[in-house]
């Protein structure tokens, strides 16, 4: 099971700053899927032997004498799943009324808690660290995003309590999760999974604190579901805000091969089904669209709202889109079946020469214009993974390849091999660096 990190504190302290750093590369702004643009909040990091999941959550604000409940929420979510819980302080500024809001929270999680005193670079830092001691807890690092120091220390400190990453057998089953908004049927439609394949139901420690997994039976083969549609968390602010319980469906993402994003037929698209399936799509996850409680509409056909579906959702087409009811099990006998293929698509395998005789023939239909008298060659390609599948093109030079180009490439892809529900992902070589 790998460890979860949740970095907290007011605003402005540096915990994006942190963020990126810790996971090695700037990732706090999602750009290249249209419609999907947001704050990431969740990434995984390796570090020497350990590897751990790390979320980001907001600032935590009292100026106006009232949390701002969103944020709020978010950051006891994030503590609730986590279980090192890094505190991030501004040592220039020293302690503030919010850091003891934070602090208040925190006392309640009984869980390990590092202070992380930011902005480590001078006096006026040395003058306000024994402060922070008055937040009472045991564990305390400097650290400085502009001298670029204590970040291992603090990295030490988070491990020191984690086990090695160890080689595990690997599980070959498919595992998909059911992920969405509040109230779209989440657990309706995995309860009318498990009833309507009679299936029994095995319980498998999940990543997830007091997430069950279950195995689901189909045409003989076993598939493992993974439950993100519960908040058994105790108190009323679990229950009130699943809307922002993001960190939960990271999660599962994160351990599913395929996700399932249940749309609510009876409310209609929103913006926020979107970025649901952004996150699967960021991921490199299979996709499939369910659209449940389809029974409510009777004043549009399927025909029109796929219509729907694919104008609102234009950066996933290649997703199946899946018409049911969960509560009435009407059509839930057409879900299975998209599972069991967008499962072969992601670990489709194309043998090279068909692969180069499509990509060739593409090339000769549309050759790449030239920029300051160069042109884009194509010199080979091969596909060098799965799940999902990877595409690698060895070109003459990839700073040609226009980001219009690139998607003509992957359209000729889709259109001569099936790969429904699959993300693919094309990467470019300079064949002297090869």
């Amino acid at each position: 099971m790998i460890p979860t990190v949740a970095l907290v504190g007011r605003p402005n302290v540096g915990k994006s700053t942190l963020f990126n750093k810790m996971v090695g590369k700037r990732v706090s702004i999602i750009e290249d899927i249209p419609g999907v643009t947001r704050d990431r909040i969740y990434e995984q990091v390796v570090y020497e032997d350990y590897k751990f999941n790390l979320i980001d959550t907001g600032g935590i604000d009292v100026s106006q004498e009232i949390f701002n409940n969103e944020i709020r929420v978010q950051a006891e979510i994030a503590i609730e799943e986590a279980d090192v819980v890094v505190f991030v302080v501004d040592g220039l500024e020293g302690l503030t009324l919010n850091d003891l809001a934070v602090r208040d929270i925190l006392r309640k999680c009984n869980k390990k808690v590092i202070v992380a005193i930011n902005k480590a670079d001078g006096k006026a830092t040395n003058d306000n660290i024994y402060d922070f001691y008055e937040l009472g807890f045991e564990n305390y690092v400097l650290i400085s995003a502009i001298h670029n120091t204590g970040y291992n220390d603090l990295l030490d400190m988070i491990c020191s309590n984690f086990s090695k990453v160890q080689s595990e057998e690997q599980d070959e089953r498919l595992k998909f999760c059911i992920i969405g908004r509040p109230n779209v049927g989440k657990s309706s439609l995995m309860n009318a999974l498990l009833n309507e394949e009679r299936v029994v139901v095995s319980n498998i420690a999940g990543t997830t604190r007091d997430s069950i997994d279950s195995v689901v039976k189909y045409n003989k083969e076993e598939f493992v579901v993974i439950d993100t549609a519960g908040m058994r968390k105790k108190g009323k602010i679990f229950e009130a805000v699943e809307k922002y319980s993001l960190v939960r469906s990271m999660l599962a993402i994160d351990r599913s091969d395929i996700c399932l994003v249940v749309i609510n037929a009876e409310e209609g698209i929103k913006e926020h089904d979107k970025h649901i399936a952004g996150y699967a799509i960021e991921k490199g996850k299979g996709l499939i669209f369910v659209v449940n409680k389809w029974d409510t509409r009777n004043d549009i056909t399927i025909n029109d709202f796929t219509k729907l579906m694919r104008s609102e959702f234009q950066f996933a087409t290649y997703a199946p889109i899946v018409f049911l009811s969960a509560l009435t099990k009407k059509r839930i006998n057409t879900l299975m079946p998209e599972v069991v293929k967008v499962g072969e698509n992601i670990r489709k395998e194309i043998k090279t020469n068909l692969l180069n005789d499509v990509i060739m023939d593409a090339y000769q239909l549309n050759i790449p214009p030239s920029y300051k008298g160069k042109r884009l060659k194509i010199y080979f390609t091969s596909q060098t993974g799965i799940k999902p599948p990877k595409f690698t093109f060895r070109v003459n030079n990839k700073g040609l390849v226009h980001f219009s180009y690139e998607r003509y490439l992957e359209n000729k892809i889709r259109e001569n091999f099936d790969l429904v529900g699959t993300p693919i992902t094309l990467q470019f070589k300079n064949r002297k660096d090869i």
